[in-house]
């Protein structure tokens, strides 16, 4: 009997080739993700700089208008960068979703062509040992036939 051949083996080196090609996807978007987050953290981390440099020009003992002026619209730039950001990364987390279920659904797709390659091949392998032992109850059954007839 011929080794074991799943029909559908094509379909699923497709799927998991699927599969493999969304976990990527995946993986890039969770890189970009990170990246985002650090540049937020940057930007705040900027926004804590430009406050303590913001008090030690107020209390020195000369004050400069025009420094405090540029370390003020410094403060609203970074503001709206950061809020920006966090919209950046709010989307970027919504796709980043949206990925998931897709790698999930490409998943669960190789999962069922899995189990049904598992379910034929324990199939295809009982078919096999019924018909071995088939065949050696016809070789025992004929051996007995033999020597019942006296032919040896």
């Amino acid at each position: 009997m011929k080794k074991f051949k799943f029909r559908m083996q094509t379909v699923l080196n497709m799927r998991e080739n699927e599969l493999e090609a969304r976990q990527m996807e995946m993986a890039k978007i969770l890189s970009t993700l990170n990246t985002q987050k650090e540049k937020l953290q940057s930007i705040l981390q900027a926004q804590q700089e430009n406050k303590r440099n913001l008090e030690e020009l107020s209390t020195a003992d000369e004050l400069d208008i025009l420094q405090v002026q540029m370390h003020q619209g410094y403060v609203i730039k970074l503001n709206n960068d950061a809020v920006n950001q966090e919209r950046i990364i709010a989307n970027t987390e919504n796709i980043l979703k949206f990925k998931q279920k897709e790698v999930l659904e490409a998943h669960k797709k190789v999962e069922v062509l899995k189990k049904l390659k598992e379910k034929q091949e324990k199939e295809y392998y009982k078919e096999f040992l019924q018909a071995e032992t088939k065949e050696i109850d016809d070789i025992t059954s004929a051996r007995f036939r033999l020597n019942d007839a006296g032919i040896n």
